[in-house]
């Protein structure tokens, strides 16, 4: 083995081929005139090496020069004035940087590819060439080209007092720095957490990458979490500071406060405080608190991260328990970030995406902070009631270029030109339905490799999709996404009708983020496209269908969960693969079908993961009349369960319509004489009904989320049993097998939804 070869893998590279002479720069043909990597100073390799050592040549950059010349650029908003003297605090005249020379110069030593300490690296899964070989690069570094090449480019749009409002790429720049020193001031310690809790805004954004400068851990919290969630998190990162949007989040914590014991601050980003404390913080005077900090210790700090260690926490529930800390590095971003969209239709500096969906969520951190620094998009963000309706109106003004949708997006789309489209006179009804039909052929012509066009579809385009496009905002739209959920096979072919064809993506947190990617020159309906470059699928022990579960491998791959070794060797097997508990199976074009859940953890149609079983153990705990609990709601809109009542257990152990005597216990104290479950449904007994309901609220108001709480549930006549084949052998609900067979009772509960 050679030096250099050495040198890599001790500074914490998995490399799968040993031919390659160099490894080229991540960006090296798609990025900009910047001719190397830079920081504020020069950085320090980790090893022993000296520089003499390393491969010096730095990595010249191609100018794009595929840009679209039909892009139109969207209107600019304002500028702040208050960021314009931020703007010119990077002078021209500061220190350059010495060209990144080696992956050893932005790697920590390891010798692992998975870790669960906050303070330790993993080995990256870097390959001999192709995209999976390209240099380890900080979110700084990625951050710091986007402003070295676009520095004057819009980059953050956002509404203040009615009005639209832009701030640049050198201003973000800046404010991320005046963040991060802040942020040291009030004693953020390395490795600690700063927990952001807040709808999408330049503040969050800033608080996020100012935390990752500051060497922190960015850890964003679900707005609709309860206190005992927010505490959770902010403990279990060990969060010194929080960031909160208003009184009502900031309310949570104050609840909360005396069981963290390492948080130090708490920022408060919109309104005034309504309340005095030594330890809270309006947003400006939080950005003022490092203005003594020197630039030196913050370039200091910038220049000690490296790539293989962590920065960011991603909370995922799992099955049971409290969620697990996804452990992202730097490279899980800013490599992913670069491969998930480096085979689309993307041009830098020239993307417009609309920041909407939670950023405690992977898919929406993934694509609407990182992916948009990487290719230096414009992001505009949406108003807190986005999902309530708002949305519409921020997309026809903002006007997207790229668009992720969760399938519930999607939908409300749907039923909303659906609604339109029923009230609409009989020959415009005729019209449309016409130019879907057509629009409907003709995109599976595309999906097909054919481009067959059918007759009509130029008039079609012209009197019917444009301007559902234009009324969706969607005119500029290149590519339109949907992922985080399950999507319908009709959903899809809706908007493929009317020339919008919605793109499936499919990761998860653990893949920080994408995994598999559709593009509108290669996708499949119902398919969730094809593996980013550079990364791998395995299909582990696969059925005669070719079903087998979904493994991932990539340098896309988390570092492990934070403080817990055994729930991350669940997940990471011995080989280095992540195992997603999915199954799913390849066509002969090499795209992945997604064919069912290993897991039990359901989706909602909203994108959100919920564990079934901690709500089912509630219920039956709140209401003692109840024997089995099966919660529904993957896919769909809300949560709804099936429930079943105790009964007699015949010889064969199959239930039978009288109550146990638990059940008629219950049934007397609340002055009910009935003996039989048969006689309960019948009469739809009031009390019984109104004592589920009240033990059903209950659990609703524990809820850590709205997402979590039941809507709807129904009473089955029969108990669940192994011989009625709800029950494996081992008594475990078989969950797929209930829904199939009470199909047409969970239909009924959503029956209203869909009409």
């Amino acid at each position: 083995m050679s030096l250099q070869e050495d040198l890599v893998k001790s500074n914490g590279v998995a490399v799968m081929d040993d031919n390659s002479e160099s490894i080229p720069t991540q960006k090296a043909q798609t990025q900009s005139d910047s001719t190397s990597l830079k920081t504020h100073s020069t950085l320090i390799p980790n090893g022993e090496a000296t520089t003499a050592e390393l491969t010096t040549a730095s990595v010249s950059e191609t100018q794009e020069t595929n840009s679209s010349s039909n892009a139109e650029t969207p209107a600019e908003p304002a500028r702040t004035p208050e960021l314009d003297g931020a703007a010119e605090a990077l002078s021209p005249e500061e220190p350059k940087a010495v060209p990144l020379s080696n992956v050893a110069t932005t790697l920590a030593p390891a010798d692992q590819l998975w870790s669960t300490s906050r303070d330790k690296a993993v080995r990256l899964r870097m390959e001999g060439s192709g995209s999976a070989s390209s240099t380890p690069i900080t979110i700084h570094q990625m951050f710091l080209e986007t402003v070295e090449s676009y520095g004057d480019h819009s980059a953050l749009v956002y509404k203040k007092e009615g009005q639209w409002v832009t701030m640049t790429w050198r201003q973000y720049y800046e404010q991320c720095r005046a963040a991060a020193k802040s942020f040291l001031r009030l004693g953020l310690e390395r490795f600690h957490g700063v927990g952001i809790l807040g709808f999408n805004s330049p503040e969050w954004f800033i608080s996020d990458v100012g935390c990752i400068f500051a060497g922190g851990l960015a850890t964003g919290i679900y707005t609709t979490n309860s206190p005992e969630a927010c505490q959770y998190v902010a403990d279990n990162c060990q969060a010194n500071i929080l960031v909160v949007e208003n009184q009502k989040q900031l309310e949570k914590i104050l609840q909360v406060k005396d069981q963290l014991p390492h948080l130090k601050a708490i920022v408060q980003y919109k309104g005034e405080l309504q309340q005095k404390a030594p330890f809270l913080y309006t947003w400006a005077e939080f950005m003022k608190l490092g203005e003594d900090v020197p630039e030196e210790q913050l370039n200091a700090m910038i220049e000690s991260l490296r790539a293989n260690e962590c920065c960011t926490l991603i909370y995922t529930s799992g099955t049971t328990g409290n969620p697990k800390g996804v452990m992202l590095s730097h490279d899980n971003l800013t490599w992913t970030a670069n491969a998930a969209l480096s085979k689309a239709n993307i041009n830098r500096a020239e993307e417009v995406v609309v920041s909407y969906l939670p950023l405690s969520h992977v898919a929406a951190q993934m694509f609407d902070m990182w992916m948009s620094i990487s290719f230096a998009m414009t992001t505009y963000f949406a108003e807190p009631d986005a999902l309530k309706g708002s949305l519409a109106n921020t997309l026809k003004e903002a006007r997207p270029t790229c668009f992720l949708g969760v399938p519930r997006v999607w939908e409300k789309m749907q039923e909303k030109m659906k609604a339109i489209g029923a009230k609409a006179p009989p020959m415009r009804k005729r019209v449309a339905d016409r130019a879907k039909s057509i629009g409907l052929k003709y995109n599976y012509s595309v999906m097909n490799g054919e481009n067959l066009v059918p007759w009509g579809f130029m008039l079609a385009n012209n009197l019917v999709f444009k301007k559902v496009r234009a009324a969706l905002g969607l005119d500029r739209c290149k590519v339109c996404f949907t992922g985080a959920a399950p999507i319908t096979k009709e959903t899809l072919e809706y908007f493929m009708s009317l020339n919008i064809p919605v793109l499936e993506l499919y990761g998860m947190s653990e893949s920080s983020g994408p995994h598999t990617i559709s593009l509108n020159e290669e996708y499949r309906i119902t398919s969730c496209g094809k593996v980013l470059p550079g990364c791998q699928t395995k299909l582990d022990k696969p059925d005669e269908d070719g079903n087998g579960e979904i493994c991932f491998w990539g340098r896309h791959v988390f570092m492990g969960y934070l403080n817990s070794p055994d729930k991350t060797a669940e997940a990471i097997d011995q080989d280095g693969w992540l195992q997603s508990g999915d199954l799913g199976k390849h066509d002969q074009h090499g795209f992945l079908y997604i064919t069912g859940r290993i897991k039990e953890l359901i989706i909602t149609a909203g994108g959100e993961n919920i564990p079934p079983v901690p709500i089912e153990d509630a219920l039956k705990a709140e209401v003692p009349i109840i024997s089995n609990v099966m919660l529904i709601g993957d896919k769909l809109k809300f949560l709804s369960m099936l429930l079943t009542l105790k009964c007699v257990v015949d010889d064969n152990g199959d239930p039978t319509d009288e109550l146990s005597p638990e059940a008629l216990d219950f049934c007397q104290q609340n002055g009910v004489s009935a003996t039989k479950v048969s006689e309960i449904i019948a009469n739809k007994e009031p009390a019984i009904y109104k004592a589920i309901q009240e033990g059903m609220e209950r659990i609703n108001a524990r809820a850590t989320s709205n997402a979590q709480k039941v809507q709807k549930w129904i009473i089955l006549e029969r108990d669940f049993s192994v011989g009625g084949g709800e029950l494996g052998p081992t008594m475990k609900l078989r969950r797929p097998i209930v829904v199939k067979m009470y199909e047409e009772k969970i239909n009924e509960m959503y029956a209203v939804a869909k009409q």
